[in-house]
């Protein structure tokens, strides 16, 4: 369907800065590690601070490491601050965050760089859980509710996390963008629904909802499914949105569709990795680990492979 390039009239990164803060591993690619490489491909400078630094993700037999805590975020962001580099950021990115304690220090630093630069633009990816199963407690749920919602310009929950945060069950597609009004009354502009099970054996479905000067425009894109789960994809997703959303000026349909089209190429040479090096049907966590630096060429020009379909009407159908 053709590279993206002619689509992005807003395409110079050279005033975007992102801070960046969400989990680190020394090996393999989930929060930071997934997120900080394909902004940088993309022409963004990228600040990051780690909420942990583990050996590798939670998904290896072991893990070692250590975790932020709210006092030594603080000194980070003091630090910062007092040499006056908190007023040169243009988006912050949050993903993981364990604690109660440590989410509520984000959201003051997500506050206070609102007030240093309106025009902060605040991507948040609540990594919350997934299939019927959170990843933390109730209590971190409890913030993103009552304070992240209202900070946050962009949300990129999964159905069961966009079920979470709007007490709304998601059952095709008038449900999905019920959860996502509801959403939007709570503060996010715009709320993409990153994944979701409407869909059938070949497709997941996503949503994407935005709302501009009073007006509401809704996507439905069909994601080609493949037989394999690999961790980051979410991390990656929110930061190449994050960049597709503004290269293109706010265009919803074409950083969705240049988003997802840049998710399924690093998979599909993920997958191409996996034929050559496991011939026993057998996978060890270190085999998925995302093939990022291998696909610098498609973050920097996807290939439009799908299409975000717009819907019209919020009773519009879901295929099954």
């Amino acid at each position: 369907m053709g590279s993206p390039a002619q689509l992005y009239q807003n395409s110079n990164s050279d005033d975007y800065r992102v801070l960046s803060i969400q989990s680190h591993v020394v090996s393999g690619y989930v929060g930071n590690r997934s997120a900080v490489f394909p902004l940088q491909v993309l022409g963004f400078d990228v600040d990051f601070i780690n909420t942990v630094q583990f050996s590798n993700h939670t998904g290896y037999p072991v893990v070692k490491g250590s975790v932020l805590d709210e006092l030594s975020l603080q000194e980070l962001y003091d630090g910062l601050k007092e040499n006056d580099l908190d007023r040169q950021y243009s988006h912050l990115l949050t993903g993981f965050v364990r604690s109660k304690g440590l989410l509520c220090k984000l959201g003051d630093i997500a506050r206070d760089l609102k007030r240093t630069n309106p025009s902060l633009v605040y991507v948040c990816d609540p990594v919350l859980g997934d299939h019927g199963k959170m990843y933390v407690n109730a209590d971190v749920l409890e913030v993103y509710r009552d304070t992240i919602l209202s900070l946050a310009d962009i949300m990129t929950p999964n159905q069961f996390e966009a079920e979470l945060l709007s007490d709304i069950r998601i059952t095709d597609a008038q449900s999905a963008v019920k959860a996502m009004d509801c959403l939007h009354d709570k503060g996010p502009r715009t709320i993409i629904i990153s994944s979701s099970e409407l869909g059938n054996e070949e497709v997941l479905v996503a949503f994407a909802s935005s709302m501009t000067d009073g007006k509401t425009v809704r996507y439905r894109i069909d994601i080609p499914r493949f037989p394999a789960s690999f961790n980051g994809t979410g991390d990656l997703f929110a930061a190449v949105f994050l960049a597709w959303h503004t290269k293109s000026d706010g265009n919803l349909q074409h950083s969705l569709e240049a988003t997802v089209s840049t998710l399924q190429a690093v998979i599909r040479r993920t997958l191409a990795n996996l034929s050559k090096i496991n011939h026993q049907g057998i996978l060890s966590p270190k085999d998925l680990e995302l093939r990022l630096v291998q696909s610098r060429s498609d973050i920097e020009h996807p290939v439009i492979c799908v299409n975000a379909v717009e819907l019209l009407t919020p009773a519009a159908s879901v295929k099954e």
